[in-house]
This record gives C-alpha cells, structure tokens and sequence, in this order.
C-alpha cells in the first residue's frame, strides 16, 4: 500500500474512466486531488476525493492551483476532448496537458501516468494527432512517465444494445469482419492505470492494453448480443463506400462552414473506427496483430452486455449511440 500521505492529481476525474480510476486510487490508499475546469456536482466523484478547480488555458492558475497540493507522488491523466472536433481536440488532447505537465513538474511531480489511445498508431485525425504530439512532448520532457494505449472500451460497443432489443437489426459496416478489438472494462482498466504508479516495468513505456481475449470482430459483438438475447442474429450492412460518401460530401460543405466541417471529422472518425482494428499495428507486416496485444483484467464483453440487459448498468452513450 503506498504512504497514505502519497497525494495523485487525476485529470478528467468527471468522465467513465476516471470515476472508475479515481474510486481505485482511494481504494488503494492514495490521496486523490482532482483538478477540474469547474467545481464537481455533488455525486460525480467518491467520497475522500479532493476537487481543484482551475482554468486549464490559464498557465499561471494551474501552476498556482498545483502548487497548493504539493508534493505529488504522480500525475494520472484519464482527460480527453469530448468530442473531438480539430479544436477542441488541440485544446485539451495537447494545449492543456502540456500546460499540466509543465506545472506538475515545477512542482515536482515524479511519475505522469497517461490515458492515450492505440488509435493513435495510425494517426488520420486532428484528435489522433493532437493527442500524439503531447505523447511526444512528454516523452521528451524529463519526467518519469507511462504512456498507456487502451483498446476497445466496453462504452464504444454498447451503442447497438438499445437498438436490438427493440427488435432491430444489428448494423455492420462491410461483413463484420473489417476489424477486431480486445475490449477492456472501466474498471480493468483503471486498475492497469493505478498499478503504472508504483511498476518500475511500464516507466518509460508505451503500453497498449486489452482486456480478456480473444480478439472480436463487430458481427461477433452482434452475435453475442443476440445469442445473450436469445434471439437469432439479424444483420443489416453497410458499404463502407456509402460512408465514403458521407465524408466526401460533408468534406466540401466544411471548406466554407465550420459547423459542416466538425461534422466531416466526426463522420471520418466513424470511417475509421470502421475500418480500422483497435488492436497493435505490426508495420513490418502491415497488419493489425491480436496475439501482439496484451491483455489485462477479468471483465467481459458478455458480462457487461448481460448487465445492461439486467438494466443493472446503463451509459450515457453520447457519439456512441449509433456506432
């Protein structure tokens, strides 16, 4: 157990991930400071977790804020955009950790833990590329650090439970089969994130981490969902060249609209999430490869599908409900 005295600040402590990370790092025995953009609602964190509220595009407050809670034993960052539009992406992905790190380490903070994303091996989006460049800012920067690429969260495939419980047919993108993932829980995931803290084996790592194999394609998602439902499976496809469509059209609207440019981003996220495996990139084959990604934790895909049956777990979905 560490000193009880052992202080983490934990960024992004307000969304799924970093509730389940905040609650572990209280569990075992780590003084948690929060530091938020504004004062957390009554609810949204565990008892016992401490809230900083400062203006993250404020250097000098986020020093003055950090510097208060000194020392730290780590920096755990779970923040991201929410949506991932270019902007708000360089905003928070880069701009605001970077001015973090630059606090916590005049403050003296050892070790930053950070939540990134194995989406990022293959970098075709500004929220892909943004959360890169600060990868490599900290890399560079002196500190100890852990650098931590999830697959497949269980959030990001429960956007179809809904939809197929009320009768309708499961969507695939192409036959199903375009793309694979190890999905990784909540909770798994945030005990791989606390337990970076105190391993001397994953500083100075990159770390990409699934959850229990093996590696699923979409048709299997959609097959377990029916098969939990007793249903049989129905399907319905859509060509990827319709999405195609759908970005190039947006693209072109977005030379003179903000609005419509935000739009084809997130439509080319849609493609790529499509398309592309959220499993460890081989360059040498140019192949996703499931043996070559770890896994880590206990929970299930189908223990979590189950539960939000049972109506014992549910999401706020946001951009996942259709995907």
């Amino acid at each position: 157990m560490p000193d009880s005295r052992a202080n983490v600040l934990l960024l992004g402590a307000t969304g799924s991930i970093g509730r389940a990370t905040c609650a572990e790092l209280l569990a075992q025995g780590y003084r948690v400071s929060c530091l938020l953009r504004a004062p957390a609602r009554a609810g949204a964190l565990p008892d016992g977790a401490e809230n900083v509220v400062a203006d993250l595009g404020d250097p000098e407050a986020v020093q003055r804020s950090i510097a208060s809670i000194a020392p730290l034993r780590a920096v755990l960052s779970c923040m991201a955009s929410r949506t991932g539009a270019p902007r708000d992406a360089w905003a928070v992905d880069h701009d605001a950790h970077l001015v973090v790190m630059q606090a916590a380490q005049a403050a003296g903070a050892g070790h930053f833990v950070l939540l990134s994303a194995i989406c990022v091996q293959k970098p075709l989006l500004e929220f892909q590329r943004a959360k890169l460049a600060f990868e490599q800012a900290l890399q560079g920067s002196g500190l100890d650090w852990s650098i931590v690429r999830p697959t497949a969260f269980f959030k990001s495939l429960s956007g179809q439970v809904a939809r197929v419980q009320a009768g309708k047919p499961y969507l695939l993108f192409g036959d199903g089969r375009l793309t694979a993932c190890k999905p990784i829980s909540d909770r798994d995931l945030a005990r791989y994130l606390v337990g970076c803290i105190d391993a001397p084996e994953r500083k100075g790592r990159i770390l990409p981490i699934g959850g229990p194999g093996p590696a699923l394609t979409p048709r299997a998602q959609g097959e377990l969902l029916f098969e939990i439902l007793g249903q049989p499976p129905r399907f319905r496809h859509v060509p990827v060249a319709l999405m195609d469509g759908i970005v190039g059209m947006l693209g072109l609207l977005g030379r003179v609209n903000a609005r419509m440019a935000d739009k084809a981003e997130f439509a080319r996220t849609g493609r790529y999430y499509a398309t592309e495996s959220m499993l460890v990139w081989d360059p040498d084959s140019g192949r996703y490869d499931a043996d070559a990604t770890p896994e880590f934790g206990e929970d299930t895909l189908r223990d979590h599908y189950t539960r939000m049956i049972r109506g014992e777990v549910a999401h706020d979905l946001g951009a996942h409900a259709v995907f």
